[in-house]
Order: C-alpha cells, then sequence, then structure tokens
C-alpha cells in the first residue's frame, strides 16, 4: 500500500466518521422535533377531545330538554281533550238555560180553567225531561238561599240590611245559577244581607 492510498483511506475513513456523526445529530434532532411534535399532536388531541366532549354534552342537554317539552306537550295535550270532551256541552246547555228560565216562569203561571191546567200538565213533563237531560250532562244548580255570597258563583243585584240573617249572606234568589260539573256556565243573580 502507499502514501497515497493510506491518505486516502485515512480522508474516506474521516468522511465516513463525518458522516456518522452527521447522520446520528440528525437522528437526536428529529428524535427531539419528533418527540416535541407528539407532545403538541397530543395536546392538540386533547383539546380536540375536551371540544367533542362538551359539543356531546350539550348535545345531550339540549335532547333532554327537548324531550321534556314534547313530554310537556303530549300532557297538556291530554288535558285539554280531556277538559273538552268534559265541557263539550257547555254551548249548549248555555243556550238552552234561556228555554229553562222560560219553561219555569210559565209554570209559575196559576190555570184559570181545565184547558190551562192540561197545558200546564204538558208544560211540566217536557220541563222534567228537559231538565233530566241536562242533569245527566252534569248541569246543576249553584246553592243560593242562607249560602255565604261567593263572586265565583252568585252575582249580587241588590244588597239590604236585614237583621235576620248573617252579614254577606243570601237571602233571596233573583235568577238561577248554573254549573256545569264543576266549572260555573252562568252565576245566580241575588239580593245579599249587607
Amino acid at each position: 500500500m502507499n502514501k497515497e492510498e493510506t491518505t486516502q483511506n485515512q480522508t474516506e475513513a474521516e468522511l465516513n466518521e463525518e458522516t456518522v456523526d452527521t447522520a446520528v445529530e440528525e437522528e437526536v434532532q428529529e428524535d427531539n422535533i419528533t418527540e416535541e411534535s407528539v407532545e403538541e399532536i397530543l395536546t392538540e388531541e386533547q383539546q380536540r377531545i375536551q371540544e367533542l366532549e362538551l359539543k356531546l354534552e350539550e348535545a345531550s342537554q339540549k335532547n333532554l330538554r327537548l324531550q321534556a317539552d314534547y313530554d310537556n306537550f303530549r300532557r297538556r295535550t291530554r288535558e285539554e281533550q280531556a277538559a273538552s270532551l268534559k265541557y263539550k256541552s257547555q254551548s249548549l246547555l248555555e243556550q238552552l238555560l234561556p228555554a229553562l228560565d222560560n219553561f219555569e216562569r210559565a209554570l209559575k203561571t196559576e190555570a184559570t180553567n181545565e184547558q190551562t191546567q192540561t197545558l200546564i200538565q204538558g208544560m211540566e213533563m217536557v220541563y222534567r225531561q228537559l231538565a233530566d237531560a241536562l242533569k245527566q250532562e252534569g248541569l246543576t244548580e249553584v246553592p243560593t238561599v242562607g249560602e255565604k255570597f261567593d263572586p265565583n258563583m252568585h252575582q249580587a243585584v241588590m244588597q239590604v240590611e236585614d237583621s235576620e240573617y248573617e252579614s254577606n249572606t243570601v237571602i233571596e234568589e233573583l235568577q238561577k245559577g248554573y254549573m256545569l260539573k264543576d266549572r260555573v256556565i252562568r252565576p245566580a243573580m241575588v239580593k245579599v244581607n249587607a
């Protein structure tokens, strides 16, 4: 081996050593970059996971509110339907009340002869049938004379002072009041003791 070859081999060995050193340094830098990048990516992914969990929680809460709203809607609808069925005849009954009043007034007249007496008896039968049909629908009279005045059930049209009755007591009924089941459809017109 000559001197030239030896120098060349040494130069190649030095170059190889430098190349290996450079490669090792680059690998170490890549490892550092990779570790930093991985940490960065992990942090970003954790933030993304937190955001998605937050969105999921919001969506779950929204879903619960919608479900509650829907349940409330169904409950209200059932209650409205039940009330509608319960008071379905209210409009008809309100229209029949004046006819019922007229029957009662007509029946208070005195018969002057046999023909009038027969007519009044026929009217009494029709009145009883009508009153029974209305009662079956849930129509009842509002209690009045002797009762405490209740502005929800009575309409005071006169006020007098009578020592026989307690204060704020109904002493006379001027027009009957009616209730349909538990709802007042016409308050009774009454005279109240002061």
